[in-house]
């Protein structure tokens, strides 16, 4: 499958299967995650594998993760982030961001669903999951087999702005 249709064909899951995500598939999601670009090169990303049954109770204390068997809390580590000299603005949100869409776009090639989770409560987050002050949950993202029907790739036709709408050219 090439990139224009794998992108076309993800959507977000709000209903999964019990059914849990094989470790060989985990693998992979993290690893893509892993040679995602970053900001000069800086990793800022921590990740957070939520898979047993106590800590995604604990986990759904902050948000909904609409019955997925696997979530994964995106993290930033503010002590490597980069900052752009200009005006001294952090990349951890865009890193994070690009961390989580590899690893989004990955499950979907593994015929895994996903949803990306940005409605959560930090500070219980932060609290759950003991993480230190320089260390803050950016993203969410929930992954599991889907339940029901999915999406139709051809959605993006009508649902998406045409490029005429979101391009210009100078």
């Amino acid at each position: 499958m090439d990139f224009l249709q794998l992108a076309k064909q993800r959507y977000s899951v709000r209903k999964f299967q019990t059914q849990k995500v094989e470790e060989s598939k985990l693998m992979h999601i993290l690893e893509a995650g892993r040679v995602a670009p970053t900001a000069a090169n800086m990793q800022p990303q921590k990740l957070i594998v939520v898979q047993s049954d106590a800590a995604l109770a604990k986990l759904a204390t902050a948000t909904n993760l609409y019955g997925a068997p696997l979530a994964l809390i995106v993290c930033a580590d503010h002590t490597k982030a980069w900052k752009r000299p200009f005006d001294a603005k952090q990349t951890v949100d865009i890193d994070a961001s690009i961390v989580t869409d590899h690893m989004m776009l990955q499950a979907t090639e593994l015929g895994l669903g996903s949803v990306w989770i940005c409605y959560f409560k930090p500070d219980v987050i932060r609290q759950e999951f003991n993480l230190p002050e320089c260390v803050e949950p950016i993203n969410i993202l929930a992954i599991g087999y889907s339940e029901g029907e999915s999406a139709s790739p051809e959605r993006h036709a009508k649902l998406r702005k045409p490029l005429e709408t979101i391009v210009t050219f100078e």
